[in-house]
């Protein structure tokens, strides 16, 4: 007799499959008991189409946006989801094909048309896609689902329908903003991404979107550059994915990975090229660290240098005694990890997938400690003085201080990423906890949502789990945040797939 075991990972393929949106919400079943003080939504957003007809998207970022939605109501839950028709869905399920170049995927001109017309087609420019399947945050009192281009979505949340493309270049200089705006409590909003600068250089620039308006304008149209940083290459900018935010000052962490800009707009007339053939990493740069003044927006040319990293996502950002103390998600190295996240890699089988994650840049969660107070005679002295913190900041002879960080957290090939802090009560705070997930195939998400309507708050953390096979193969799962015992879950008869990141709606 002959016993066969599934594999504990089985079925992990199916979080890079297409699935079908949904007509109307669907009942969740329950176990346990739903907090009382869940009221609102948890908005998630990530790929849901893989392929047009016979034509696939190639890499994890290419998939078409699809948003989802769990509603808590009267201790009840519902699930919907419902792809944003972005222009580039629309058009691929128009023309059965794809119509515009994503991350890892090009779009080959009609076939239908003659031979002279593909050929001119190639020298129109580059058409940058609106596909927004990374995140979804607030602007006054509208949502925006979005990517890292010029273009960002209006939805409504409460139906999961699509109102209104935004192009943030008819405000702006940028070429594109990141999906990790930071949002002051009175509904500011604050974002960064590369630009054109002073003397045909690029540069990148922080912008700020004000509050709702009294008058109900929409905020964006009042939107302004508060203030530019420098990039340490003229038509190489860094990929930058997100920044930091303390009371007064702004962040920005240069990585090495560059994005060739004369082999974007050559490769991609001649050849066909698409954004993933256009990465290249500078070692000798190393990692920079830029900071400036908020109030007024003033950029402070002080020369901060590490050892070069792969980062995307800024955990806290504060101030400290004289000091900003910098929390990050970094990958050792220049390799880029986005390498590792082809289509075909992540659908291969468990044993290969495992191996490829062993090849993969090694994560760690680091401390920075920026002084603010430099004395150019201090040269080969630690200027780091708060005593919760190995961190060091050491001036050279050329005036630069090197940074050398505390390791937080370093397990033997476990991707912590996708942190998350109580943002409301934490963020330009000193924090004591940070949620993230923590494995070698890291998609998933925790969201912590907290009650300020009872003397003694309770914290919960929400998550989407997927259990590709089972009767139920999505659900919500709710913990308790302080010692992450199971309070509930909301079951769904359908399965979901891989989705990046999101937010509570109260």
């Amino acid at each position: 007799m002959v016993s066969v075991f599934e594999h504990p990972a089985g079925g992990y393929k199916k979080i890079f499959e297409t699935c079908e949106e949904l007509a109307e919400p669907l009942p969740a079943t329950v176990t346990g008991r739903i907090p009382s003080f869940l009221k609102g939504s948890l908005l998630r957003l990530g790929p849901g189409l893989f392929e047009i007809g016979d034509e696939p998207f190639y890499h994890l970022f290419d998939g078409q946006a699809l948003m989802h939605k769990f509603d808590f109501k009267n201790g009840q839950v519902t699930y919907h989801r419902k792809f944003i028709k972005t222009d580039a869905y629309v058009r691929a399920i128009t023309e059965k094909r794809v119509v515009i170049t994503e991350f890892g995927t090009f779009a080959y001109p009609d076939p239908c048309k003659n031979i002279f017309s593909r050929f001119f087609s190639y020298f129109k420019g580059v058409e940058v896609t609106d596909n927004c399947l990374v995140n979804v945050y607030p602007i006054g009192e509208d949502f925006y689902a979005v990517t890292e281009t010029n273009f960002i979505t209006k939805v409504n949340t409460d139906t999961l329908e699509t109102l209104k493309k935004v192009d943030m270049c008819n405000y702006v200089n940028i070429n594109g903003v990141t999906a990790h705006p930071h949002i002051e409590r009175d509904g500011t909003v604050y974002n960064i991404g590369n630009c054109m600068g002073k003397g045909a250089t690029l540069a990148y620039n922080i912008v700020k979107i004000p509050p709702t308006q009294k008058d109900k304008s929409d905020p964006i149209e009042k939107s302004k550059v508060v203030v530019q940083f420098p990039s340490a290459e003229r038509f190489k900018p860094s990929y930058v994915h997100s920044f930091g935010m303390s009371d007064n000052y702004f962040v920005f962490v240069e990585t090495p990975v560059k994005i060739n800009l004369l082999k974007f707009l050559s490769a991609w007339s001649i050849r066909g090229s698409n954004y993933m053939d256009c990465f290249e990493s500078n070692e000798a740069q190393g990692t920079l660290f830029h900071i400036a003044r908020k109030y007024p927006g003033e950029y402070i040319n002080d020369k901060f240098k590490g050892a070069p990293i792969g980062m995307f996502h800024h955990i806290n950002t504060y101030e400290d005694q004289g000091f900003i103390v910098v929390d990050l998600c970094a990958w050792k190295g220049i390799e880029f990890v986005y390498n590792y996240l082809w289509l075909a890699n992540l659908r291969a089988n468990w044993d290969e997938v495992k191996k490829a994650a062993m090849m993969a840049p090694q994560p760690e969660v680091r401390r920075y400690v920026i002084p603010l107070d430099i004395h150019k005679e201090e040269q080969g002295k630690n200027l780091v003085s708060l005593p919760y913190t190995t961190a060091t900041a050491v001036m050279h002879a050329d005036g630069m201080i090197w940074l050398e960080p505390e390791v937080l957290f370093s397990g033997p090939r476990q991707a912590f990423e996708f942190p998350q802090i109580n943002y409301k009560r934490k963020n330009k705070r000193q924090n004591r906890m940070c949620k993230t997930c923590c494995s070698l195939n890291f998609f998933c998400s925790l969201l912590l949502c907290r009650s300020n309507q009872t003397p003694t708050p309770q914290s919960v953390l929400l998550t989407i789990v997927v259990a590709p096979g089972s009767q139920r193969p999505g659900y919500l799962l709710i913990l308790n945040a302080k010692d992450l015992s199971e309070i509930a879950r909301a079951e769904v008869e359908c399965s979901m797939p891989v989705t990046f990141h999101g937010m509570y709606k109260p």
